[in-house]
């Protein structure tokens, strides 16, 4: 388990962002960490922005391989957070409906888990085209809509504005003046899938069961629910083009001509 440190040090959940080294997070940080890895080659030496970076291992993971990384977000404690944590990422505090650059400044834009919790994704998307050079590429994810609210067509994230079916996905970068070079959707790997088996098929279901009502942070969790959430790795999970509906989260690679 992590102390009080650990937790400060990783920023307060409040079910907004999702955070490293907290093992009732760990499925969620996991699942998001998979994705960055299946898109990290895209970033191979190239001038990235990642725009609305949350705590920052996703550009601390992405900075590794590029040849720099600007990381923005609005909120200025995490803005902080992700300069001291990780140094070798420059971070700046912005507003993504105006992207802080010039045209044509980067090679890629990064967007992971983010564009759901925009209110203009029209205009930011024109503002990712804008700041992409021609041939650069724009890297998104976001939870399917089909999977992560299918009863309901208001979010079950409050944090969430709008959340995207793979189709309304494809729409939105094509009208954007994106060409689509890429759209996988992110699913539980066999190995995951072994352990949804103790819990009636979806570990999602068993963990929603523990916090639903109760503040973030605050829930108490089973011992061995606690235990094989916390074992989960990014390998357990696998991003593919099969049975794009039915996928988990979408993974977009999309190229200003």
């Amino acid at each position: 388990m992590t102390n009080a440190a650990t937790r400060a040090e990783a920023l307060h959940l409040t079910g907004e962002r999702t955070v490293p080294g907290i093992p009732e997070e760990n499925y969620w940080f996991r699942r998001h960490e998979a994705a960055y890895l299946a898109l990290l080659p895209h970033c191979a030496d190239a001038t990235v922005l990642e725009a609305g970076c949350g705590e920052g291992y996703g550009a601390g993971l992405i900075v590794q391989h590029a040849r720099r990384v600007l990381a923005l977000d609005y909120d200025v404690p995490t803005t902080e957070h992700v300069a001291r944590r990780y140094p070798s990422v420059a971070v700046a505090r912005a507003n993504l409906a105006y992207l802080p650059l010039q045209d044509g400044a980067v090679d890629v834009v990064a967007n992971f888990q983010v564009i759901e919790h925009l209110w203009d994704q029209d205009g930011f998307l024109a503002e990712c085209f804008r700041v992409l050079r021609p041939g650069g590429k724009l890297l998104v994810t976001t939870p399917n809509r089909l999977t992560f609210t299918p009863d309901s067509d208001t979010p079950l994230n409050p944090f969430h504005t709008r959340e995207l079916a793979p189709s309304e996905m494809d729409e939105l970068l094509r009208a954007a003046g994106f060409t689509v070079a890429a759209l996988n959707g992110l699913h539980h790997a066999e190995s995951l899938r072994t352990v949804e088996n103790r819990y009636g098929g979806s570990i999602i279901d068993a963990q929603l069961d523990v916090v639903m009502g109760s503040l973030p942070g605050q829930a108490t969790w089973p011992a061995e629910l606690l235990a094989d959430v916390a074992a989960i790795r990014a390998d357990d999970f696998a991003v593919h083009s099969d049975d794009l509906d039915a996928s988990l989260d979408l993974v977009a690679v999309a190229v200003r001509p």
